[in-house]
């Protein structure tokens, strides 16, 4: 019986050799076997680096390679469903990088797509919710440990004026919200396990690059619930999340890049006292794709299932008609 998963990668893009590809190989469950490029040399460059034994000189002969289980798809957000799809008809299982596609509906046509092959397993990759401080976040969200909880609030911001990196590229999918902005998206409907009803946003834009720079987003949520949050490619690198109750407040000091090799911190206030919980060097990378190669051995259901991407990009796409029509969206 095979007890770790083959995986191939779809190009050398950054976070891939940067993050993910080396903390797949730390997997208990996963064995990197391939990568493609549509460089060659670029692929030896990497695979001679990382000890990857195959390199091919396009996506489409890795995926004709029967010895590949699995595929992690980092490729620019315009090419995610593509690709993803691509996988799909060549037998594989994809683990495919945030934000699923560039909309709602390539995010459904996927859905869709997956249904003609109910053996394959598909996920979108956000990592953040493998990692420790978010279990116990949620944990004590839903132990009542801060009441009632009505709003989730979130900042996340980076410095990035390159026109040439793919993030500033505003028809391949660039801009904050859809580059960081995602995250703070998924926050409260990960804490919340719900729907936001309707969404509100403002958007600030380059106007040498088109791409937007700065924007924040209102989520409303059933019974009194929201959340607000801001993201930004041009400012001082920071970020935060906050979870409030009527009794309690959690503070998660990184909740989105928390450091592989340094311990982890968040803190519950409530009205009695001040606790910090810390947590162990984890790398939520390999966490993310042990619990994916852990499905596809078990043939189990993935832990993030491809409804809750369409719900994420629903979300986003009413910010982006709130922004540009100066009202509320009802989802």
């Amino acid at each position: 019986m095979t007890t770790k998963i083959r995986w191939g990668i779809l190009s050398t893009a950054k976070i891939g050799v940067q993050k993910v590809i080396p903390a797949i190989q730390k997997g208990n469950f996963c064995r990197v076997e391939a990568i493609a490029s549509r460089k060659i040399s670029r692929a030896n460059e990497v695979a001679d680096a990382l000890g990857i034994a195959k390199r091919y000189a396009s996506y489409e002969e890795l995926l004709s390679d029967p010895d590949i289980d699995a595929i992690y798809n980092p490729l620019p957000n315009h090419l995610h469903v593509y690709w993803t799809m691509k996988a799909l008809e060549a037998g594989k299982h994809v683990l495919c990088e945030k934000p699923i596609g560039m909309n709602a509906d390539e995010a459904k046509a996927l859905v869709e797509a997956a249904k003609k092959y109910p053996g394959l397993k598909v996920m979108e990759a956000f990592m953040y919710r493998f990692h420790p401080q978010w279990e116990k976040t949620r944990e004590l969200v839903q132990s009542g440990k801060i009441g009632q909880v009505s709003l989730v609030q979130s900042f996340f911001s980076y410095y990035n004026v390159d026109p040439e990196n793919i993030r500033n590229k505003a028809d391949i999918g660039g801009g904050a919200l859809m580059d960081i902005g995602c995250y703070c998206v998924s926050f409260p409907r990960f804490i919340f396990d719900e729907e936001p009803v309707k969404v509100a946003g403002q958007m600030d834009f380059d106007p040498v690059m088109k791409t937007d720079r700065l924007s924040s987003g209102m989520l409303q949520f059933s019974a009194g619930k929201s959340a607000t949050f801001t993201c930004s490619t041009q400012l001082m690198p920071f970020q935060q999340a906050n979870i409030f109750g009527d009794h309690g407040h959690i503070q998660i000091e990184i909740p989105v890049n928390a450091p592989p090799n340094e311990p982890s911190q968040i803190t519950l206030r409530t009205r009695e006292k001040t606790e910090s919980f810390v947590f162990d060097a984890v790398d939520q990378y390999t966490l993310q794709a042990d619990a994916f190669a852990h499905a596809i051995l078990r043939n189990e259901e993935v832990p993030t299932p491809l409804s809750d991407a369409v719900g994420n990009m629903t979300a986003i796409d009413g910010i982006v008609a709130s922004a540009k029509n100066n009202q509320w969206i009802v989802l």
